[in-house]
């Protein structure tokens, strides 16, 4: 079994955050399409991730047409044409802004939650997945797999969820919504374990809102009460945070070894 190998690597701003992480992620992409001709990648669909998504589309030498996305979660019960529908998200904030167009599977939960998972966990199931780029919630969620409900050892790739309070308040801070009202109260989700089987995971938090989340991110022990913990059981997982998101973390004791602070 390889040896975890995850770091926080702390920027002094959002820009160079989102710079970092999708540099990585673009060499991911590369060394997939080199090697096999095709790469696959899981994208999360949150304003925490438009600093990632502008830097990626301007990243050189990938051939988008050979590239295979999907995402991780999707609202239940919202019309198929509204914007915040994470399908519609991507398409607006990554994919129509690439050199070319990449096959996508956007998560079609107007067909109805149980025929969306299922189809949905036959096209996760078509071939490995070589990069996941994500985000964590300000409750410590990775997808929408949120505190108490989250589960290290889900059996099935997707699930149908109750989306805890913070959640929900989170889509109205980051102005997807107006009101609380306003937010679906379910959603489908890929679980923890298939974000995991992820080749590469390349996870990006900005904003002080989410500090706590990162401080319980190299901090907390591995729990389930904050499900990001289980990053860091990766054997290939690197998070990059703003200056903001970083404001908690301990720079002394055990934590500080996985920290990397990078120029100011």
């Amino acid at each position: 079994m390889s040896t975890p190998t995850f770091a926080l690597h702390v920027h002094p701003d959002r820009t160079e955050m989102g710079v970092s992480a999708a540099r990585s992620a673009a060499a991911t992409l590369r060394a997939a399409i080199a090697e096999r001709g095709a790469a696959r990648m899981i994208a999360a669909a949150a304003p925490s991730q438009l600093d990632v998504y502008r830097a990626l589309a301007q990243e050189p030498g990938i051939d988008w047409s050979k590239v295979t996305v999907l995402h991780m979660d999707e609202y239940v019960g919202l019309d198929a044409a509204a914007p915040q529908r994470f399908g519609n998200w991507l398409r607006t904030h990554l994919l129509d802004a690439l050199s070319s167009p990449p096959v996508f599977h956007a998560m079609r939960t107007e067909l109805g939650a149980q025929q969306s998972a299922a189809e949905y966990v036959t096209l996760l199931e078509e071939a490995p997945i070589d990069l996941v780029c994500l985000g964590i919630g300000v409750n410590g969620h990775i997808a929408f797999n949120d505190p108490p409900e989250a589960r290290f050892d889900e059996a099935s790739p997707v699930r149908i969820v109750a989306l805890d309070e913070a959640s929900r308040v989170q889509q109205v801070d980051d102005e997807c919504f107006d009101t609380l009202g306003d937010v679906p109260t379910h959603a489908l989700t890929l679980t923890i374990p298939a974000l995991l089987a992820g080749s590469h995971l390349v996870c990006a938090v900005p904003d002080a809102r989410k500090a706590d989340a990162v401080r319980a991110l190299v901090e907390e022990p591995v729990t389930e009460a904050w499900p990001c913990t289980v990053l860091r059981r990766h054997t290939r997982c690197e998070v990059h945070v703003d200056s903001d998101a970083a404001s908690l973390v301990p720079l002394t004791g055990p934590a500080r070894q996985r920290v990397v602070v990078h120029g100011s």
